[in-house]
């Protein structure tokens, strides 16, 4: 498979590092942690003009016409210094629902601002008991003639607190669990019933609990079809997963060079720690991890957009899994070689470890792609092939 980018993806990659350096450092996102927003309205807009909004939407609704990939660089360079700004829960999850499930007229209308970074939105999906089931929607939708009334509550919104709009996902038919049945509606953060609590995430982040009290919506506040969007919230998950892999994978890239410069730089007993051939072996192993990681975040990238389900599936929950493991392994030991300091609240590396964290946990977690992979087709259909004998072979 040919991996090299295009020349227009290599000046992006250019300008986004370039950018995240000078304009959002570390310690940016640390200033911001006890901000009521948690990223500035500012930044956004600058991520505007440079287009990264708008890559994966189509020139009809005012986009780039990108594919996911082009996306994931972004995100990579990102991870790089921890934007804060919500690039994962606007454009990636909340733009992309919109993208699929709605008209065009109602993407103009939504992804238009956003793009342009003058509004941010959110995707409200998951429920307390959900466990990461993008079907398991309490949530109800009911008609009121031509209008809908949307009754239940959303946890763990990410940019619920700041979004002026939140794609709500209700069950208008069907029961929990079931793919017909469930639809999404464009709800104004400030419509009566809407109630918005704010949180704070372990990263740093922000977040928001949303309850939907009997609200009422208007007919075109249903984005698409009525009860046809289970499908299009399982994709978008899946692209969720997808750009958390690709955001870990410059979390990984960024540890390792800060290790790694540090264990060239600290002595001790007169003699720099990193001629210990201990910490040699510790660091050959990170990098390891780090390339693991990558490479499987580079497949998920190519395959999210796949129309064969099993194939998206497969390579989503492969490097949903392989972050887990190497993203974990990766900032835990560079918390563990850089000694005493990396455990202390002033030093970057906590700060990566924490959203690594966060992004292990996001979209499903380890547990749940281990045990959603092993039930795909692909690798059931291989457990149930004999295995040839040494003598027909």
């Amino acid at each position: 498979m040919h991996f090299e980018l295009s020349g227009d993806q290599k000046m992006l990659v250019e300008t986004a590092a370039s950018f995240v350096k000078k304009q959002s450092p570390v310690n940016r996102v640390r200033g911001l942690r006890d901000d009521d927003i948690g990223w500035t309205r500012e930044m956004w807009r600058q991520m505007g003009e440079l287009g990264w909004l708008g890559i994966l939407f189509s020139e009809e609704a005012g986009g780039f016409g990108g594919s996911f990939l082009d996306a994931s660089l972004v995100l990579e360079q990102i991870g790089t210094t921890l934007v804060p700004e919500p690039y994962i829960a606007s454009v990636i999850l909340a733009g992309s629902a919109v993208a699929r499930a709605a008209d065009p007229r109602q993407q103009q209308a939504l992804l238009g601002p956003m793009i342009e970074g003058s509004t941010s939105l959110a995707l409200a999906y998951a429920e307390t008991d959900s466990r990461y089931d993008p079907l398991a929607i309490g949530t109800r939708a009911e008609p009121r003639g031509s209008d809908w009334k949307v009754t239940g509550k959303k946890v763990f919104v990410l940019n619920g607190h700041a979004a002026e709009t939140l794609i709500v996902a209700a069950r208008s038919g069907g029961a929990s669990g079931d793919r017909e049945g469930v639809s999404l509606f464009a709800v104004d953060a400030k419509t009566p019933g809407v109630t918005v609590r704010p949180i704070k995430t372990m990263d740093g982040h922000h977040a928001a609990m949303v309850e939907l009290a009997g609200v009422e919506l208007g007919a075109d506040a249903l984005l698409g079809a009525e009860g046809a969007a289970g499908a299009v919230l399982e994709q978008v998950l899946d692209l969720g997963a997808a750009a958390a892999c690709a955001e870990g994978t410059g979390i990984m890239r960024t540890v390792l060079a800060m290790t790694t410069d540090y264990l060239r730089t600290r002595e001790q007993f007169g003699v720099k720690i990193g001629t210990f051939q201990a910490l040699q072996h510790r660091a050959v192993d990170m990098f390891i991890e780090t390339e693991l990681g990558k490479s499987t975040a580079i497949l998920a990238a190519l395959k999210v957009e796949d129309p064969d389900a099993v194939e998206r599936k497969t390579a989503v929950s492969a490097a949903k899994v392989q972050l887990a493991v190497s993203g974990r392994f990766v900032t835990q030991q560079s918390i563990q070689l850089h000694g005493g300091i990396g455990v202390t609240d002033e030093h970057d590396v906590g700060l990566y470890f924490k959203r690594m964290h966060v992004l292990n946990s996001l979209f499903g977690d380890e547990e749940y792609h281990l045990r959603r992979f092993a039930n795909l087709p692909s690798f059931t259909a291989n457990l149930d092939t004999p295995a040839r004998s040494t003598a027909a072979r």
